[in-house]
């Protein structure tokens, strides 16, 4: 069995496996938006736990009480160190973190092979924290369940839609957009910053850039097709790393949103 290790424990979230359970778990206890359905898909930030925990949970407390809905996590983050024309998927197995592996679903990365813009490449997935730091949130809060991971290079709104779109699935998929807001602008010029950012997500926008959320092509692949499938977007947390634990000299903005 090929595993994927963990790349970032330590630093964006603890290696014990105790002290994480505990961290994420009060995460997920503070106080958050009440749950109105069963979302289809979450927009979650991905920075250091400290920074844009609270951001997450927001999100994470929407599935809490579906722990035996989902079966399957369609995944989808940003390439932050390796440079790559599509969409990559891996030819590993498992995904591991401290709180132990997770089975990749097979079925449906063999699906997305026949899509052009698909590329097997773990070269993308080894050191990428986007979708690591979410995997011990979906450890927490659901059932055993398989993982489809995708990072996202350089593709189009259409190629996105178009990947998500096979895996969409039916209530037993959750799709999970990885994405922070704005980086290192000043707390006030980043707060105005993001809530115009906001409103374009609201919106179901397709033309996000990278200065306004780094994981601008995910977005623009899932938002235009959750539109077209009827869906609902929620506002549950916006805010940044000045309001959590950094300065407010340079903070990161953190948005979290659920679609039903």
């Amino acid at each position: 069995m090929q595993v994927r290790n963990c790349a970032v424990d330590g630093l964006f979230y603890p290696s014990d496996k105790q002290a994480l359970t505990i961290q994420v778990d009060r995460l997920l206890s503070e106080q958050h938006k009440p749950i109105k359905s069963p979302p289809k898909a979450l927009i979650v930030p991905h920075a250091g736990y400290i920074y844009s925990g609270h951001a997450a949970a927001a999100s994470y407390h929407q599935i809490q009480p579906y722990a035996e809905r989902y079966k399957r996590v369609v995944l989808l983050g940003p390439s932050h160190r390796v440079g790559f024309f599509g969409l990559a998927i891996p030819s590993v197995d498992l995904f591991r973190t401290p709180l132990g592996d997770i089975a990749l679903d097979s079925q449906a990365l063999e699906k997305l092979k026949v899509l052009s813009q698909i590329a097997i490449d773990n070269a993308p997935h080894m050191q990428e924290h986007s979708l690591e730091v979410q995997l011990p949130f979906l450890q927490r809060t659901l059932n055993p369940f398989e993982l489809v991971p995708i990072v996202v290079g350089e593709a189009t709104s259409v190629q996105v839609s178009e990947v998500i779109d096979m895996v969409w699935g039916e209530e037993e998929t959750l799709i999970l957009a990885s994405s922070d807001l704005s980086h290192y602008l000043p707390y006030a010029v980043a707060q105005e910053k993001d809530a115009a950012t906001s409103k374009k997500i609201m919106s179901f926008a397709d033309n996000l850039d990278g200065e306004e959320a780094c994981g601008c092509k995910v977005l623009n692949g899932l938002l235009p097709l959750s539109k077209a499938k009827g869906l609902d977007i929620e506002l549950l947390q916006l805010e940044n790393s000045g309001d959590t634990a950094g300065d407010h000299s340079r903070v990161v903005g953190y948005g979290a949103y659920a679609l039903h």
